[in-house]
């Protein structure tokens, strides 16, 4: 059985990136002199998508050095500190509790790849919003389906996310 977890998907509200230049700023205050670039991804960053009502940002950084050093700070601000949660190279933040969660941070370093093909992913769908349609439909189905299975939600997701990845890399390139 899958992990335990309400799932919404909810329409595209656009208070949601006011919500993520907030919690940006106090990012940006709490690395201090940290080098860091701050993107807000995920669906909650496409105009128009449906998304679980999670902000999704994104840390640049050109070493994970510096970022490791300010786990603490992190702490701080009320984030959970996960190492590499699944996908190597990756530092993985998560604010809230299981059953309410608000944000996720997912922290690479340049030379990783992993920030091109979140960024491309995110503006590939803010520029074809059929293909945005699309998967938010899917989104909406696959919450409905398994409102308490995370793990079903997400294999639901796969094919259709490889595939606007691969699209989005290639558009984005």
């Amino acid at each position: 059985m899958g992990l335990m977890r309400n799932i919404r998907v909810v329409p595209h509200n656009p208070r949601w990136a006011a919500m993520f230049e907030r919690e940006a700023a106090g990012i940006r205050r709490a690395l201090g002199g940290v080098a860091v670039e701050v993107h807000h991804i995920g669906s909650t960053s496409v105009p128009g998508l449906a998304a679980k009502p999670v902000i999704d940002i994104l840390l640049v950084v050109a070493d994970h050095g510096p970022l490791d050093a300010r786990e603490g700070a992190m702490r701080s601000l009320g984030y959970e500190a996960r190492g590499e949660f699944g996908i190597p190279g990756r530092r993985y933040f998560s604010k809230g509790t299981d059953a309410a969660r608000t944000h996720h941070v997912h922290a690479f370093e340049q030379r990783s790849g992993e920030a091109f093909r979140h960024l491309a992913f995110r503006d590939y769908l803010a520029a074809h919003p059929g293909e945005a349609r699309r998967y938010g439909e899917l989104k909406v189905r696959l919450a409905a389906q398994f409102p308490d299975d995370i793990e079903a939600y997400m294999a639901g997701k796969d094919a259709l996310v490889r595939e606007l990845e691969r699209s989005a890399c290639a558009w984005a390139k």
